[in-house]
């Protein structure tokens, strides 16, 4: 095992989420694109979420439509 993955597993970066549900993933996505976490995008890209679910969850409309790119 190389020394960066021995790292990441010690740091349990790979535990972060056990399970995840489509509507917790929905509000994780959410709180990740307030706070500006790039972790956002894979969240939307792993679960195919659309703009209306994010703006449903409390998404701001300028915050969904800085990423229309990801989303369409």
């Amino acid at each position: 095992m190389g020394k960066a993955k021995r790292r990441s597993f010690s740091l349990g970066i790979n535990d972060r989420f056990t399970s995840l549900t489509r509507e917790a993933a929905i509000l994780e996505a959410v709180n990740f694109l307030e706070n500006f976490d790039s972790e956002a995008y894979n969240i939307i890209t792993l679960f195919g979420l659309s703009a209306e679910e994010l703006l449903e969850a409390g998404a701001s409309y300028e915050t969904v439509k800085n990423i229309r790119g990801l989303l369409e």
